[in-house]
């Protein structure tokens, strides 16, 4: 299954017979385990909050993981949580998403977190993902990050007793405490 070079292509991803969940970011196959309570917890919350805007404003679909966004031949991450705005529907496709969200949500684990930090947050900034944020639950912050001229500039850092709005979908405010 794996290419003579070494790198796992997203057709060789799909050839997996496994029940495992994996991602595949930069030609490498990462093994996601099962996240704890905290995490489904506090991404179920948030994807509550999210898709209660997205859809009193029409403003696109929201979806959560598992969910395959191939950016590449050899980047296909799953995304905790993702937005894509009305105007970008047709990347939506029957298997996967083809193209980067507008907005991705990472909700960090023990196991994942260097990469959602750094190798997939270069990913998503490459890839063109407009907004992303960090959202680590065993500290109650979440960092809200936009796509500048070379790189990410954070936009805020909110903790339980902020209300996080969204430079991407004006109008949202989610109390963090609700969250959290």
């Amino acid at each position: 299954m794996k290419e003579t070079n070494g790198i796992y292509t997203y057709e060789d991803y799909l050839k997996i017979t496994d029940n495992n969940r994996y991602e595949l970011i930069g030609g490498e196959l990462i093994l996601v385990p099962a996240p704890k309570t905290i995490h489904q917890l506090v991404k179920a919350n948030l994807v509550w909050h999210i898709t209660s805007f997205v859809r009193e404003y029409g403003l696109g679909k929201v979806l959560d993981a598992p969910t395959d966004v191939v950016l590449s031949h050899t980047d296909k991450p799953q995304p905790d949580i993702l937005f894509i705005s009305a105007s970008r529907l047709d990347i939506i496709t029957e298997d996967n998403i083809k193209g980067a969200p507008d907005l991705v949500v990472e909700v960090l684990s023990p196991s994942t977190a260097k990469y959602d930090r750094v190798e997939k947050s270069r990913m998503y900034y490459k890839y063109g993902v407009k907004e992303y944020w960090v959202v680590d639950p065993e500290i109650k912050v979440i960092e809200v990050y936009t796509a500048g001229g070379n790189n990410w500039i954070i936009a805020n850092t909110y903790d339980e007793k902020g209300v996080l709005t969204s430079p991407l979908l004006k109008g949202l405010q989610i109390n963090l405490g609700d969250v959290f």
